[in-house]
């Protein structure tokens, strides 16, 4: 078996707020093509977690590494860590493919604009060749029909089918997915997460924060339970969910059936 390339290294990375510290040192390698499924109850520090990984919040301490290239940092002065070189994080960010709880689409873009936004003005993609990429993409998540619509005219499962599509046209080398269907009732759920599930199997690398269990035992090579901002426990979905050791996590999945 081919020695396989780390996709994303977090090194005993903490985040505080204030006096609060929500993530209290947490390491996790990422491989080409794993899909990583972060559980957890609310306020363990998923979301936050995968916000430092593309510098959305900047860590407190430790490290990330894209591709095996470290995000360099510096003491910002104030006992915390800022990126002390912006442009290294706009280029690595630009290679991140991040899909949010709310879509976040603009909403005064059509949804193709949307598509083509980043590959165009931040990667330097002719217009023509974004535009048959994205609808290629649309096509691909089921909204080739509305790549004319604006957001305000989409169901939320649309608009997040949407936001998917927007992610991977900057050709990512992984996606993070925060909460992807939280913010969707219920009957539109299955459709995203369709969609998440031809991306694992096309062995796409994603980190996938979600509280969808029986998803995230389906779709993910390996699972990363976190409690009180440290990783209580980890490991292949058959160990987490059929036999998990630590009595938060028994509780945990108990709770969520």
């Amino acid at each position: 078996m081919t020695e396989r390339a780390e996709a994303i290294a977090v090194t005993n990375l903490h985040k505080r707020f204030g006096a609060l510290e929500v993530l209290k040192g947490i390491s996790l390698t990422a491989y080409e093509g794993d899909v990583i499924a972060i559980i957890g109850g609310s306020g363990s520090g998923k979301s936050t977690f995968l916000r430092c990984i593309n510098m959305l919040e900047v860590p407190s301490e430790g490290s990330v590494a894209i591709r095996g290239e470290p995000i360099a940092m510096k003491q910002d002065g104030l006992g915390g860590l800022a990126p002390s070189d912006r442009r290294q994080v706009q280029r690595l960010r630009s290679r991140l493919g991040m899909v949010f709880q709310s879509f976040n689409l603009w909403q005064h873009m059509t949804i193709i604009q949307n598509v083509i936004e980043a590959p165009v003005h931040v990667l330097g993609v002719s217009k023509a060749e974004a535009v048959a990429r994205g609808e290629a993409l649309l096509r691909r998540v089921g909204l080739f029909e509305k790549r004319d619509a604006y957001p305000a005219f989409l169901s939320g499962g649309q608009q997040q089918r949407a936001a998917i599509a927007r992610a991977l046209a900057i050709q990512p080398h992984a996606m993070l997915f925060d909460e992807p269907t939280s913010a969707l009732d219920p009957e539109l759920v299955g459709e995203v997460l369709g969609v998440i599930g031809d991306l694992a199997k096309e062995k796409r690398t994603m980190l996938l924060v979600t509280h969808e269990m029986k998803f995230a035992r389906n779709v993910a090579n390996h699972i990363v339970f976190l409690a009180h901002g440290v990783i209580e426990e980890q490991g292949p979905p058959e160990q987490i969910f059929g036999a998990p050791k630590s009595e938060r996590l028994k509780k945990f999945i108990h709770s969520s059936h």
